[in-house]
């Protein structure tokens, strides 16, 4: 196998939406448009396997200190094999280059978010989320999804006085 993870293309859009159409249809992901992917292509990364796109994860800004990973899958075949990590650890990089200090996530794999040294919190402490997104989610009021929160490292030097370190 020849692994790489890198930063989504305007090429990656068609994969992508086949990718996370198989996730959307077990009823595990929200689908996304083709449209809508195009839009938000720069804030993907994603993995490829000798060219053949098998995983993606996306980054959404909720507020100027929190971002939510979402669209994160492996396609079949590749589960279990630190793609996953791979993903999580390069959107954890870009909040962290821009400057966000926290960053969290809707799942059904907590196990997976927990050994990515994510911790289970309650929802409620995302309103930018639930305004954002959950007001428009057909499972709204009956959300099964557990929330994960991963707070972002930085040196002292890289703190400035926008954020308070947690």
């Amino acid at each position: 196998m020849s692994i790489i993870c890198r930063k989504a293309v305007p090429e990656d859009v068609e994969a992508l939406y086949e990718l996370i159409q198989d996730y959307a249809a077990k009823g595990i992901m929200l689908p996304r448009s083709k449209d809508a992917l195009s839009r938000s292509i720069h804030t993907f990364v994603v993995v490829e396997d000798q060219g053949k796109l098998i995983g993606c994860g996306s980054l959404c800004r909720l507020g100027v200190d929190l971002v939510e990973i979402r669209s994160l899958g492996i396609a079949d075949g590749y589960k279990g094999k630190g793609m996953g990590s791979m993903l999580v650890d390069a959107l954890m990089a870009e909040a962290k280059e821009q400057r966000i200090p926290k960053v969290m996530a809707l799942t059904y794999e907590t196990a997976f978010f927990q050994k990515n040294g994510f911790t289970v919190v309650e929802k409620e402490i995302f309103p930018e989320k639930v305004w954002t997104d959950c007001v428009n989610c057909p499972k709204q009021n009956n959300c099964d999804e557990i929330a994960v929160l991963r707070l972002v490292e930085f040196a002292p030097e890289q703190l400035t006085t926008d954020y308070v370190q947690i």
